[in-house]
């Protein structure tokens, strides 16, 4: 009976050992605090993996990130951290295709954006070769961008002359400059210490990161454009050793809500707090100026060489007819928003 018992012991010992052994704990950052919407949709796709492999990985989301934003990309690389997000504009210069997710007037939701901008970069496995040293988990987009500054109204592209804009870098830094703004490349974070000090006179930005970076009672004016006057390409990511080392049923359950899956998650929780954002500054007395159709044209008049630049940047790079992907890109967004 004691032989028998001391083997049972054994037997499940070596079941726990092996489950424990099992496990895979995933490393998570994030540069952005735990309540911004990037970084609740990078849970709830963590929460997602942890339940769809019944608890065979989960996620240790760190308090802070390992690094400043424009460090993320190489901290996943590296292995300082597992899986994060980032722009790619933070690292200018280092992603060229990823920039058509940038340009004026796309789209009116980051939702719509981000399953689009997946959908087709999905189909050019280039997209993906351009981030090397990791794993692609999705592309996405936040909501469509808006100029917002402490001064004056802005109806014409001359309002946007004599002010200082901090900007995020990328596309939206080379058009920025095609409209004759004074701009600055600065994280999202500094938003705060730029603006309150009066270093900077404004910014571009999502609706909703007013509030995310406590902007929202600093801000005195907003102008919309219709489908964005601009938008921000992001990256989500792992680390391609911790990838490899997963179990073949593990990979296949990492993919099963890469892609689409993940970029949707992102995108709706941003669309969520873009809707709250616009109340709050309705609230706060922030007046919000909708661009006519005249300071439109003025708009895509001055960009238009951006997108013939890209075009050719793109094909340098390796990207196959990137004027038909674009176009793609585009049709995608339009039959999504219908």
């Amino acid at each position: 009976m004691k032989k028998t018992l001391i083997s049972m012991a054994a037997v499940a010992l070596t079941s726990l050992t092996g489950l424990a052994q099992a496990q895979t704990v995933l490393t998570v950052s994030s540069w952005l605090p735990p309540t911004h919407t990037a970084s609740m949709a990078q849970k709830e796709w963590c929460d997602l993996l942890t339940e769809n492999t019944k608890g065979r990985i989960k996620c240790n989301i760190l308090p802070r990130g390992v690094t400043p934003a424009p460090g993320t990309y190489d901290a996943v690389k590296n292995g300082l951290a597992d899986l994060s997000y980032t722009v790619h504009g933070y690292t200018p210069g280092r992603f060229v295709m990823t920039q058509m997710t940038e340009l004026p007037f796309l789209g009116n939701s980051a939702e719509t954006i981000s399953v689009a901008l997946s959908r087709v970069t999905g189909k050019h496995p280039e997209f993906a070769a351009e981030h090397q040293g990791v794993k692609v988990l999705t592309l996405f987009s936040h909501g469509p961008g808006i100029v917002f500054n402490t001064k004056r109204p802005i109806t014409k592209v001359d309002d946007l002359s004599g002010l200082k804009f901090r900007v995020g870098g990328g596309m939206v830094n080379e058009m920025s400059k095609a409209l004759g703004m004074n701009v600055t490349l600065k994280p999202a974070p500094d938003s705060y210490e730029l603006l309150s000090s009066g270093v900077m006179d404004g910014t571009l930005f999502p609706a909703e990161s007013t509030e995310s970076f406590k902007i929202d009672k600093i801000i005195k004016h907003a102008t919309t454009f219709p489908g964005g006057m601009y938008n921000t390409s992001f990256v989500f990511m792992m680390n391609q050793a911790k990838y490899e080392k997963l179990s073949p049923e593990d990979k296949k359950a990492v993919d099963d809500i890469s892609g689409e899956t993940a970029a949707r998650i992102f995108g709706r929780g941003w669309d969520k707090v873009d809707r709250r954002a616009f109340a709050l500054m309705q609230a706060n007395g922030v007046v919000i100026t909708k661009a006519d159709a005249k300071f439109v044209k003025e708009v895509k008049d001055k960009t238009a060489p951006l997108e013939q630049a890209w075009v050719k940047a793109a094909e340098g790079k390796g990207l196959k007819n990137p004027a038909k992907v674009l176009a793609d890109f585009r049709a995608e967004i339009i039959k999504l928003e219908k």
